[in-house]
């Protein structure tokens, strides 16, 4: 099976009879998670925790009567540890991905991001803890690899704390990981819709940060598949990243708009040309698992030989996985195939 069209489909948590909270579950993962759980398992209670009521009521419509019985919705914020604590009451697992995520904002507001992202992991940690939760699995980005801007620093911050809560739970408590992974084709802040939406308003010419950029790309499906099987194989304290495969942005541009001229409109502030989700610095105690990585925090000595007793290999001391690198990269016909499943 080729990286690009890699499902993760193998060894995913069996969530029959369970409980699992998603926060910032009405955002465009949240919704396609709830959808998945939902088709596969027979689950005692999905939980939606967001604070919008309106993308509450609007998620609610897309869901059968079947479904419905299914699912509770909690209005909420991350910054409020009770109200977490509170929603976290009999459920068996948390998925995290609530943050604020778009890097010109987090610029512009950046106490805001930083009580959301670094704040808001520490009250999951807190509350998971407090409620007896078996597993969290929190939601990362590629910015949080050597940083250039706030939200990949406080993505950074969220990440060492839920590595280092496994500190806090004990032996036999709840485990905390983290997933990390590139782009999203067709989510909302995904550049895709962005593209197809000047195309539909007749635009001449597609803007372009820069014709060197790369970027890696994965479907909500890949993504939601790789949660659940991060969360099955987890030992508590990895950051998982998934071997999916890069574009140029110019490629990509020309597979959505062919013939579309494009405008070159440079990079923006806090933007990279090139994406990093395993910097060298972090090869020094990265495990090869084959279809993705798994990043251990120095300091969980034994996480480290966990793995190391387990045959599972490591990558070069030099190792570093970034898009413009990375030998996997997708061709318009595996482009438009990610387009037409997500």
């Amino acid at each position: 099976m080729t990286v690009q069209a890699h499902r993760f489909e193998d060894d995913q948590i069996d969530l029959t009879d369970k409980t699992v909270l998603v926060t910032g579950g009405t955002g465009s993962f949240g919704r396609q998670f709830v959808r998945t759980v939902l088709a596969k398992y027979k689950m005692r209670r999905c939980i939606v925790f967001s604070r919008d009521e309106q993308k509450q009521y609007e998620m609610a419509q897309e869901f059968n009567p079947a479904d419905i019985r299914s699912i509770r919705y909690f209005i909420g914020d991350v910054r409020d540890v009770d109200r977490l604590e509170l929603a976290m009451r009999g459920v068996d697992y948390v998925v995290h991905a609530a943050a604020l995520k778009h890097v010109p904002t987090a610029e512009y507001n950046p106490f805001e991001c930083v009580m959301t992202n670094i704040h808001g992991a520490e009250n999951v940690v807190k509350a998971a803890i407090r409620a007896d939760v078996k597993r969290v699995i929190a939601l990362s980005t590629d910015k949080a690899a050597n940083p250039i801007n706030l939200y990949g620093a406080t993505k950074l911050a969220s990440d060492k704390i839920f590595s280092a809560a496994n500190n806090l739970s004990g032996a036999d408590g709840c485990l905390f990981s983290v997933v990390r992974y590139g782009n999203v084709v067709g989510s909302r802040g995904s550049v895709v819709p962005f593209f197809r939406r000047l195309l539909d308003e007749g635009a001449s010419e597609i803007p372009i940060t820069d014709p060197r950029m790369t970027r890696f790309w994965i479907t909500l499906d890949q993504g939601v598949n790789f949660v659940l099987s991060c969360t099955q194989i987890m030992k508590g304290g990895e950051i998982f990243v998934p071997r999916i495969a890069s574009m140029k942005i110019t490629d990509m541009a020309e597979t959505i708009a062919p013939g579309v001229p494009h405008k070159v409109v440079g990079i923006r502030p806090g933007e990279k040309l090139h994406e990093v989700m395993i910097s060298e610095d972090d090869a020094r105690t990265t495990f090869d698992l084959g279809d993705r990585y798994a990043i251990l925090p120095a300091f969980m000595s034994r996480r480290l030989e966990h793995y190391r007793e387990g045959g599972v290999p490591m990558v070069e001391p030099d190792f570093r996985y970034a898009s413009d690198t990375n030998p996997d990269w997708l061709s318009p016909d595996d482009l438009r195939a990610m387009l037409a499943a997500s």
